[in-house]
């Protein structure tokens, strides 16, 4: 921009090199992940006969009893002010999947406000919560976690095993306060050296502008928040580097699409080859693939991100408050309804600065979401879908939670 309670085993870790970057000396040691998410499809469409398919029908049935509104709320990761959480417990014994913790310094008692906010959801549904912590100055919780260098002074000066290193320390302080998934690493391939601004929202941001060298560091960097328990995200799919401006503050168009292939997607496939559990699509047009927002566009969800790269985690949107939304004329809740509809699977958005109409607001999205199942202008298989693939990130159990009535 997302543990006390939660317990994120992300599976064996298996040893293999890491690439180095040119002119960079070669990582001793590294791992790869085994993949943590699998995609729970709908129960129509599951015809695997193994053990796991058989497994994703069980879900997905037990999930098709819910109540829509149930299944709709477990899709939106709700904001909140780092340093007044208990202000969305509302939200929280309402079950909504996640939280967005938004701010500049985090309390010291951070840590015990989410844990009691963990305990207001409830059956167990677990809770994701998010924080941004890429580096410089993209991090919220830096004066609980340390500072983190700026990824393209990571990409400049350290190996890939040192920045697996750092992260891995920086998850581990994560962890201890709650925080259970890092909106990172950026795997855009931007190679100028700027803050990230309206017209570059980039920047520092990125490792590197040599594809290589974000592919290595990008996979480094999530390896190390994953060993430490932590959910990394990687963004922002399908690569901004180059892009014409800031989606946040209007609309922008990333490189043409036969450009992004051989420069942008390196990364995210080196990071899928890797086990990344999670990636965040952009708000930026695609040109020659899709002219309307990358995580509003079933080509890039669907037909890319899961059809032709294989991803079977979990897709989070960028935020729906963004200007290049807006411009479209979308409210929150009215993309959240085409961001299902292109295959993602949980929501993200920004505060409102009002605690109440922050609440007000996830009603809503939760509303128009059993609206658009209703209408049948979203398929409830791609509701349940997309529901299994957050509680399968917090690692629910769905078959043992209580049967519920449609």
């Amino acid at each position: 921009m997302v543990l006390a309670a939660v317990a994120l085993s992300l599976g064996a870790l298996l040893g293999t090199p890491a690439a180095a970057g040119p002119g960079r000396p070669r990582a001793g040691s590294a791992t790869r992940l085994s993949t943590p998410v699998a995609r729970a499809e709908p129960a129509s469409e599951a015809r695997d006969e193994s053990a796991a398919g058989r497994r994703s029908c069980r879900v997905t049935a037990a999930l098709s009893s819910w109540p829509l509104s149930r299944l709709a709320a477990q899709t939106i990761a709700v904001p909140a002010q780092e340093g007044a959480v208990a202000a969305v417990a509302r939200e929280a014994r309402a079950a909504f999947g996640g939280v967005v913790l938004f701010g500049a310094s985090a309390p010291a008692g951070l840590g015990s406000g989410l844990a009691a906010l963990r305990r207001d959801v409830p059956e167990r549904l677990g809770l994701l919560v998010m924080t941004d912590e890429e580096g410089g100055g993209i991090q919220r919780m830096a004066d609980l976690v340390g500072n983190l260098p700026w990824p393209s002074e990571m990409g400049a000066t350290m190996t890939p095993g040192q920045i697996q290193a750092l992260t891995r320390s920086v998850g581990s302080k994560l962890v201890r306060s709650g925080v259970n998934v890092d909106l990172a690493p950026v795997l855009d391939v931007d190679g100028r050296a700027v803050l990230p601004n309206k017209a570059d929202p980039d920047g520092f941001r990125s490792f590197s502008g040599t594809t290589s060298v974000v592919s290595a560091d990008g996979v480094a960097y999530l390896r190390g928040l994953v060993q430490a328990g932590v959910v990394p995200v990687a963004k922002h799919f399908p690569g901004l580097g180059g892009a014409s401006g800031n989606t946040d503050f209007g609309p922008a168009s990333t490189l043409p699409w036969s450009t992004l292939r051989s420069v942008a997607l390196p990364p995210f496939e080196a990071a899928i080859k890797a086990g990344v559990p999670a990636i965040m699509v952009s708000n930026a047009r695609v040109p020659g693939l899709a002219q309307v927002p990358a995580g509003l566009s079933y080509e890039v969800v669907t037909g890319q991100l899961r059809g032709a790269l294989g991803f079977k985690g979990l897709i989070l949107t960028d935020s729906l408050s963004a200007l290049s939304i807006s411009a479209m004329r979308l409210s929150v809740p009215e993309a959240a309804v085409e961001a299902l509809e292109a295959g993602d699977d949980m929501i993200l958005y920004n505060s409102t600065g009002s605690a109440s109409k922050d609440l007000t607001l996830a009603s809503g999205t939760d509303r128009a979401i059993v609206a658009a199942v209703a209408s049948k202008r979203l398929s409830k298989a791609a509701l349940v879908a997309a529901a299994a693939q957050v509680l399968a990130a917090k690692r629910v159990d769905v078959c043992s939670l209580p049967a519920r009535g449609a």
